[in-house]
């Protein structure tokens, strides 16, 4: 009985847990942002791909 007690006390690896929580909440963020702005950032980099290859960008009309 005497070991779950201290298992039950035992706060070691409490900092490492909440260090993977927030690495989960940021990661979960950032998949919903680059969801939301997916075609925009695919536009974008477009754009930059034929300016390098010296292109025109597309008209905005």
């Amino acid at each position: 009985m005497e070991l779950f007690k201290r298992l039950w006390n035992d706060e070691e690896g409490q900092g490492m847990v909440e260090y993977g929580l927030i690495i989960a909440l940021v990661s979960i963020a950032v998949i919903g942002l680059l969801i939301a702005l997916g075609g925009q950032l695919g536009t974008i980099f477009t754009n930059i791909t034929n300016g390098l290859k010296g292109t025109p960008p597309p008209s905005a009309g």
